[in-house]
């Protein structure tokens, strides 16, 4: 791959969302230092990085409160600006956490005002985006949790929500939407505890769906990260069970906040092994940076931002085929691999197979005599990272 190579291109699937990069840098502790920028000028700004694609929020695009009329509006203007750049809309999603009505939660809240209100807004953000033509649709249950589990018994939250996700499915196909649902999942902020910490707990959730092929999971870096969980061992296990439905990029510190750091910034190494781990396995589905430059920056730093994600994703990439080609590590991961011939069968059962392996005799002194140079192997994997070991 060359130096021009690192420019995004739409094969590479790269999209952002509407609350990124217009993400005006307000925290906790400080106001915006950035103007609002409006739906439109964001999707010139991501054709004029090279995204391929922009996602959004319900409420990034319409207002809570906008009348109908004023909706159709709004939705109008943004399909010709994205018609006008070449940009597409893969995923949308529900904001459930913003307004106070969900200062309890959404789907799990005591209220059953509150869950039904929570239903339609969504409902009305799955209109939305099949209206755009997204075709994946994202649930991050950012209010469903506690500061005190005294509020309600934890699995009357978790039946709550499967009776919503549920709803939700069912809606899809009386609509003819065609969603894949994908569940985010958070340890904790902006709740105290969120009841679906990781992405395995989403995992072993989907199994009790009424359509759990519907559904998949939307892991993101960060929030796996904040967890001290090796991100790419979530990936690849939702992988294996065919539920890598969308995925969002950035990075992370370990133990603090939700920081949202851009691409491959923070922790470079585990960003490489998630890149080769998403090309080698052929993921074919969006890369989306759920991402925010930093607080310093104006208009034109939030496009370096931009620009930074996508060029280091294929700066990695480009190092996962560099790996794979040289020798030194092939020829160490043959010999880590290699061992008897004469095994008796473990892939399947059989009461044959079973006394053949009962039967068996394991010289464990020349298995304890195998080499595993994995420090030479990690060392050549830094060699390549670092750029003193090429083609």
């Amino acid at each position: 791959m060359t130096q021009s190579n690192y420019e995004p291109r739409p094969e590479h699937r790269f999209s952002f969302g509407l609350w990124t990069v217009g993400n005006r840098g307000r925290d906790p502790f400080g106001d915006a230092v950035r103007e609002a920028i409006s739906p439109v000028d964001i999707v010139s700004l991501l054709a004029e990085v090279g995204a391929w694609g922009v996602n959004l929020h319900d409420n990034d695009l319409i207002p809570f409160d906008a009348t109908p009329a004023e909706r159709n509006r709004i939705v109008s203007k943004f399909k010709k600006a994205c018609e006008h750049n070449g940009i597409i809309v893969p995923m949308a999603t529900v904001n459930l956490f913003f307004h106070p009505v969900f200062r309890d939660g959404a789907f799990t809240a005591n209220d059953a005002g509150v869950r039904a209100l929570a239903l339609q807004k969504t409902m009305r953000a799955m209109d939305l985006g099949a209206e755009l033509g997204a075709k994946i649709f994202v649930l991050w249950g950012g209010r469903e949790g506690v500061e005190t589990d005294a509020c309600r018994r934890p699995d009357e939250a978790i039946k709550r929500l499967r009776e919503a996700v549920n709803y939700l499915c069912e809606y899809s196909i009386d609509r003819g939407y065609g969603y894949k649902f994908a569940l985010e999942s958070k340890p904790n902020e902006p709740r105290g505890d969120i009841y679906m910490a990781t992405t395995g707990h989403y995992l072993g959730f989907i199994a009790t769906l009424d359509q759990p092929d519907m559904v998949g999971v939307n892991p993101e870096v960060a929030h796996e990260t904040m967890a001290g969980l090796n991100f790419m061992h979530g990936v690849a296990q939702a992988w294996e069970a065919g539920k890598l439905f969308h995925i969002d990029l950035n990075d992370q510190m370990p133990g603090r906040y939700d920081q949202d750091f851009r691409f491959g910034s923070a922790n470079p190494k585990s960003a490489f092994w998630l890149v080769k781990f998403l090309e080698d396995a052929g993921y074919s589905g969006p890369r989306h940076f759920d991402a925010h430059a930093y607080r310093t920056e104006n208009y034109e730093g939030v496009k370096d931002f931009a620009r930074g994600c996508m060029r280091t994703y294929l700066i990695l990439k480009e190092k996962g085929e560099i790996w794979n080609a040289d020798q030194e590590i092939q020829e160490i991961l043959e010999s880590i691999s290699a061992g008897s011939e004469d095994l008796p069968s473990t892939s399947d059962f059989s009461k044959a197979n079973a006394g053949n392996l009962l039967k068996h005799h394991f010289n464990i002194d020349k298995m304890l005599g195998k080499a595993l140079p994995y420090e030479r192997l990690d060392q050549l994997t830094i060699d390549i990272l670092l750029g003193v070991r090429q083609r």
